[in-house]
């Protein structure tokens, strides 16, 4: 978005582009309304982030058009909770896309930032079955710029298979911590590193889990320190709250490392 404001000026400015062109190409650069949806093309510029586009509850239709429109732009852009007959469409309409068919994700890189931000966020599940809603989190964290390390099956029941990965926990700089049942991996995890931890109850688990219920109650409750909560099955809000933290921390502290080099610069 950026890059498009930056160019249409410079064509203004050079004489290329008439004032009235200019100003028509404008009127789309805030939002577009395609009747069904206003797409918001300057949400990188308030947020440092693109806008995300929810498949759930969309036809295919509206999420070929939505997508299509958005990479108009020259811009990043996932999709979430894409349905298998939806993937498809989206990969043949427009060109270069990843499917994740476990993620339910499809996205296309535009930007291609030259390093992701380090030392990255760090993906935690406590089974198999939490897997879909981890690489939600997961993918979301990765498209919007941050180095993801994934490390799956670690729950409770067997927590050597945590503890023996210490060396993941202590390099990571947000840590997603994903489970269901009674949720208890979050406060585990919570207790054992000074990192910002985002945990993601899921509804997997038995009839006394109540559909990913127990296990938001015992994360809200958690005894750890600094554990955030998002809602149930919400991989993509962990994801994007952990590149969020991963982008301003990594960010804080290159701008800090430079300042102190003592090298004489302004």
């Amino acid at each position: 978005m950026e890059k498009t404001l930056r160019h249409l000026l410079r064509e203004i400015r050079e004489g290329r582009l008439s004032v009235d062109d200019g100003v028509g190409r404008l009127k789309n650069l805030a939002f577009e309304d395609l009747g069904f949806a206003n797409v918001d093309h300057h949400r990188r510029l308030r947020r440092g982030l693109p806008e995300v586009i929810l498949a759930e509850g969309k036809t295919t239709a509206q999420v070929v058009e939505i997508a299509g429109r958005m990479l108009a732009q020259d811009e990043d852009v996932l999709v979430t909770r894409v349905a298998e007959a939806t993937a498809p469409a989206l990969l043949a309409a427009h060109a270069d896309g990843s499917w994740n068919e476990l993620a339910r994700t499809v996205h296309w890189r535009r930007r291609r930032d030259p390093e992701p931000q380090r030392p990255g966020v760090l993906v935690v599940s406590a089974g198999t079955s939490d897997l879909p809603v981890a690489e939600e989190a997961a993918v979301t964290a990765d498209i919007l710029g941050s180095e993801v390390e994934r490390l799956y099956d670690g729950g409770v029941a067997g927590i050597h298979r945590l503890l023996g990965q210490g060396d993941a926990l202590l390099r990571a700089n947000v840590i997603v911590c994903v489970a269901g049942m009674e949720g208890a991996l979050a406060s585990v995890v919570g207790g054992l590193v000074e990192v910002p931890v985002i945990a993601v109850p899921t509804s997997v688990g038995y009839g006394a889990s109540f559909g990913g219920v127990a296990a938001l109650l015992a994360m809200l409750n958690s005894c750890a320190s600094g554990v955030t909560v998002v809602n149930i099955d919400n991989g993509f809000g962990a994801g994007y709250a952990a590149a969020v933290i991963n982008r301003r921390t990594t960010t804080g502290a290159t701008a800090g490392a430079t300042a102190g080099t003592g090298d004489g610069a302004p």
